[in-house]
């Protein structure tokens, strides 16, 4: 398994963010005290696989000041390799956090307009050139969400992986308060998911991207295997389509993850989540849990175990990342939430 996974180099592409986090609950008009975590969901999804032992490289565009080295420096301390950011613009994007509870919901205040990342060109990047050592792509939609400049390089990125022969996975990562500068998603996405192998969805993005729809009466397990006949039609390389599904159980949340891989379906036990710490990262550890399954060529089971036990850990983390190793993934795998102390 080592030896396969040394072999392995995946790069993503994306905005580097701070998040801005509202302290002890209180609402948005009641701050006055803010926390900051470094995040974005490729980093997100780097952070995890470099812990895990798989090389990753992070490729963004950054302004020079100390905000982006701050952000920089928290990546770097998860061996995520970032020599291949490019500069230039004037500020990081931002985003702000309030909290939510059983009672409401949590909410979040986008600061990304004109960020280094929203205002990059075509060509700035060398795509040739970063992806020659690379044997896997990882994108989202959250990037073509951002600016149309920021989804003209992402496809830039995506035909050069294309071209390059290395499979791509994408996250469809759909977010409604992004998709301010006059292009709806349907306009957008089709054309840039259709190079993916590999893909994690969630059944309301796919109807916005792609008009599929299923019927809501019927299983979970129905609905996504006639929702990946259907996208095969629309993204005609693909070959594994991942969701994770959560439902309220009173105070409770239910989470479990299905898949298709090589033709068969797989689905996960629902795992009962009692005391969410944080909510944010949990799809973005999901994706690192699936390509690291992937990548280690493990069975379609254990792909979708490993990916749903990454999104279950990561709601008990503070911040964006997914603080765990190997151990606690592969104890969790065998013996579920505990709340013993190890010692």
């Amino acid at each position: 398994m080592n030896t396969i996974t040394s072999q392995t180099r995946i790069a993503t592409f994306g905005e580097l963010l701070l998040r801005m986090s509202v302290a002890d609950g209180n609402r948005f008009t009641q701050a006055n005290e803010i926390k900051i975590h470094v995040g974005g969901a490729e980093a997100n999804v780097c952070v995890l696989l470099s812990q895990l032992g798989i090389q990753t490289d992070y490729i963004t565009r950054l302004p020079q000041n100390d905000l982006a080295q701050l952000a920089i420096n928290e990546l770097q301390k998860h061996k995520v390799n970032t020599s291949k950011c490019v500069y230039g613009g004037e500020r990081l994007g931002l985003y702000f956090v309030e909290s939510g509870n059983q009672i409401r919901q949590s909410q979040v205040i986008y600061d990304r307009s004109n960020s280094s990342f929203a205002t990059i060109q075509k060509n700035q990047i060398d795509w040739e050139e970063v992806l020659k050592d690379v044997t896997h792509f990882h994108w989202s939609g959250i990037s073509p969400g951002v600016s149309y400049e920021a989804g003209i390089v992402c496809k830039e990125a995506i035909l050069a992986a294309h071209k390059k022969g290395s499979p791509i996975s994408s996250d469809f990562n759909y977010r409604s308060k992004l998709w301010q500068y006059g292009k709806k998603p349907s306009e957008i996405m089709p054309d840039l998911l259709q190079y993916s192998t590999i893909t994690v969805a969630d059944l309301d993005a796919i109807e916005i991207y792609f008009g599929i729809k299923t019927d809501k009466k019927e299983s979970d397990a129905n609905r996504f295997q006639k929702t990946f006949e259907l996208l095969k039609k629309e993204m005609p390389f693909l070959q594994t389509l991942a969701m994770s599904f959560r439902k309220s159980d009173g105070p409770a949340h239910l989470y479990k993850g299905l898949l298709m891989h090589e033709g068969n379906f797989y689905e996960t036990k629902e795992h009962k989540i009692h005391i969410v710490t944080d909510q944010i990262g949990s799809g973005d550890a999901f994706n690192a849990g699936l390509l690291y399954g992937l990548s280690n060529k493990l069975s379609g089971q254990e792909c979708i175990e490993w990916a749903t036990a990454c999104g279950v850990i990561k709601q008990s983390i503070h911040g964006d990342f997914a603080i765990t190793s190997l151990a606690e993934i592969n104890h969790f795998m065998e013996n579920g939430s505990s709340n013993r102390i190890n010692r």
